[in-house]
């Protein structure tokens, strides 16, 4: 085991760019239900009045009997191979169940690389300890409360298993697990909880990745993935779900089982459920970054089958959707043919805490902060979006800077990673802006009289406040400061980049899936983003990783619970 990200090669890095695009291109296409319907927010369990009556549930679709072409029998059917599910698979492979899954894609979907575990031997290895009292109250605190602490407690206490399970996995293919964390430190004007929890399998983004060789390993044992088997709804009656029908190439396919996992992701790529249920989030996303099969057909299933909803929006965003200047947040189009205006989905500067500007030229947020706090500061801000400012010295400012989590750039450019090539995809689309003086870079970035003075009269404030150390504005860190003086200068225009929806279909601490009386649905769990009750708001960048960590361990626990093998 390896300490830190420096062993990353910069080459795994710099792939990061195309592979996001190729993803939010898939995303763009849009993925949306095919049944439309009325009803209202509180009919789905989430206590809404009938007058915010929305079109996305839609109605449950009728199969009759005579068009089911095969019917399979199992035990325990897990709905969705992506992290939570190939996880559930995993373990259940390991017991020996009777199981099987489906995927409405045609391959393992793409693998979120950063794993967050706690109090791992990985960590015990760098004298690492976690507080976890401390840890879970940070993640309630990000969620306001909304949550339920016996389920976050449930990845807190698991997780550490399932890390060496799935780095023991990982060893079989030469992979390697570090622990990648950057010190303790304060963020935000603020003081932050930043455990060391993220795990990475080296060298990072090169196949095989990690639900891959799960998914090899699984067919190793004899247990394929029946792709492309798309679920249409759950079978369920009196309270009680007993499997569900596919839509396949071939026709109409039932599953029975004495137990079903929804483990089919969010609905990100929904822009229907979006438009309905996150409009603070379409509100200052430029682009997308999510997986164009998370459509939200689980959640809507379960809603089918009498299940109830987080109350509360809980999207994951960062602040890299790169566009030209002029291009406004938000979608294009109508229904389920909107897209996001935007076609970079993950520029990494974006993250980075240089001076952000909205199109008054004026300051608006610390840019200090959670990827998202700047997207969603920027829903008060004109069009949704912000521009960010640096000079020729950008490179020692990143290195000062220290950001945490994906956005850390620091063993990269220790290894020669250029600017050039860290910002390769907004050059090449001409949207990165560079000019010999800052009279210059304001008119290419859009700003024209009172706004053009604005901006160069912010600029003048900004490097007051690094020469004095402080931000008397906002309170950003001294070390997060930056002087903006030395030619070229750059800038460019950014919104969100939406990745996946964090809010889903309320669980207790066994993943069982719960009615709006909260009641146990019998014979249905849900893990990862299509379930709920462990986010709202907003995702908690700091507990690194915390995202796939809980979706792996509700998955695991999943299968372990109906093998009898949970102590």
């Amino acid at each position: 085991m390896k300490e830190n990200a420096t062993s990353i090669d910069r080459r795994s890095f710099l792939g990061l760019g195309a592979a996001a695009a190729a993803a939010g291109a898939l995303g763009l296409a849009g993925c949306t239900p095919k049944t439309s319907g009325e009803a209202s927010l509180s009919e789905t369990g989430a206590s809404a009045p009938a007058s915010d009556a929305v079109d996305w549930l839609g109605v449950e679709p009728e199969i009759a009997e005579s068009d089911i072409v095969e019917t399979i029998d199992t035990d325990f059917l897990i709905i969705g191979a992506g992290t939570a599910g190939l996880a559930a698979a995993g373990a259940a492979g390991d017991l020996g169940m009777n199981f099987v899954v489906c995927d409405k894609a045609t391959q393992v979907p793409e693998t979120r690389e950063y794993l967050g575990g706690v109090d791992t031997s990985y960590a015990k290895a760098n004298n690492v300890t976690i507080d976890r009292p401390k840890l879970l109250n940070e993640l309630t605190r990000y969620a306001s409360g909304k949550c339920n602490q016996k389920l976050i407690k449930r990845w807190i206490d698991d997780s550490a298993e399932y890390v060496d399970w799935v780095t023991e996995v990982m060893q079989e293919q030469g992979k390697e697990v570090m622990l990648d964390m950057p010190p303790a430190h304060s963020t935000g004007g603020t003081d932050y909880y930043v455990p060391y929890v993220q795990h990475l399998w080296e060298p990072s983004y090169v196949p095989p990745m990690r639900n891959d060789v799960i998914a090899e390993r699984l067919a190793g044992q004899g247990h394929d993935i029946l792709f492309e088997h798309e679920m249409v709804k759950l079978l369920h009656a009196d309270g009680k779900v007993t499997g569900a029908v596919f839509s396949t190439k071939d026709g109409y396919k039932q599953v029975n089982a004495k137990n079903t996992l929804l483990a089919t992701g969010g609905y990100a790529a929904n822009p229907v459920m979006m438009r309905a249920l996150q409009p603070a989030a379409v509100g200052c996303c430029t682009a997308s970054s999510f997986n164009p099969t998370c459509t939200g057909d689980g959640i809507r299933a379960g809603l089918w089958a009498g299940a109830s909803k987080d109350i509360d929006a809980a999207p994951m965003i960062f602040d890299r959707g790169a566009v030209a200047p002029g291009v406004d947040a938000g979608y294009e189009g109508d229904g389920e043919n909107s897209v996001f205006r935007g076609n970079i989905f993950q520029e990494n500067i974006g993250s980075q805490p240089f001076m952000k500007v909205n199109r008054h030229g004026q300051r608006f947020a610390n840019e200090s902060t959670p990827y998202d706090f700047i997207c969603f500061a920027a829903n008060y801000q004109p069009g949704g979006v912000w521009c960010q400012v640096y000079d020729s010295n950008m490179m020692d400012d990143m290195l000062r800077f220290e950001t945490v989590g994906c956005s850390r750039v620091v063993p990269y450019i220790e290894m020669g990673m250029t600017f050039d090539e860290y910002t390769a995809m907004s050059q090449e689309s001409g949207i990165l802006m560079k000019a010999d003086t800052l009279e210059e870079l304001a008119d290419m970035l859009g700003f024209v009289g009172q706004d053009k003075d604005n901006f160069l009269s912010e600029v003048e404030k900004y490097n007051g406040f690094y020469d004095n150390q402080v931000d008397e504005d906002f309170g950003k860190e001294a070390y997060r400061l930056s002087a903006i003086r030395q030619a070229p200068f750059y800038g460019c225009w950014f919104g969100g980049s939406l990745l996946t929806t964090i809010d889903g279909l309320r669980i207790n601490e066994n993943c069982q899936v719960l009615d709006p009386e909260l009641n146990v649905i019998e014979g249905l769990y849900a893990a990862g983003d299509v379930s709920g009750s462990f986010f709202s708001g907003n995702y908690p960048e700091y507990i690194v990783g915390v995202a796939c960590g809980r979706s792996s361990v509700e998955g695991r626990h999943v299968a372990k619970l109906l093998a009898g093998a949970v102590e």
